[in-house]
């Protein structure tokens, strides 16, 4: 028996269109990429209630959202998205590095020569 205001974990996901099928997001859960209020949940049965905390992980990149309230069927995004709250960081601008990213072994242009450069290279010493 369900209890009043709780909702397996792998239908919630499905009503709330974080995945397209309810066994992708039991597999989901099976792999350990779902967390319920920082534990991870072991089986697609698990329950959620409004108040709860997921964080999920999906193809690089990590959701955290607030459960607002529980699906009664998987209608248009507008309707999924009353299920819960975004609390995801913002993701890093395109242009900057990753703060934790590993530097450069070797300077910019030592590498191997550009289009450019080989063909001036040609050009400056009669190459056909």
């Amino acid at each position: 028996m369900v209890a009043e205001g709780r909702q397996r974990i792998d239908k919630w996901l499905f009503f709330s269109r974080a995945v397209k099928s309810r066994s992708l997001a039991a597999k989901l859960v099976v792999a350990g990429r779902v967390r319920i209020n920082r534990d991870k949940a072991a089986q697609a049965s698990d329950l959620v209630r409004a108040g709860d905390v997921l964080t999920i992980t999906l193809e690089r990149r990590i959701f955290v959202w607030k459960v607002l309230g529980t699906g009664s069927r998987r209608g248009p995004a507008e309707e999924a998205r009353m299920l819960y709250e975004d609390m995801s960081p913002p993701p890093a601008p395109k242009g900057e590095a990753v703060a934790d990213a590993i530097p450069a072994l070797h300077d910019a242009g030592s590498g191997r020569p550009t289009k450019k450069e080989r063909r001036e290279t040609d050009r400056l010493f009669g190459d056909d």
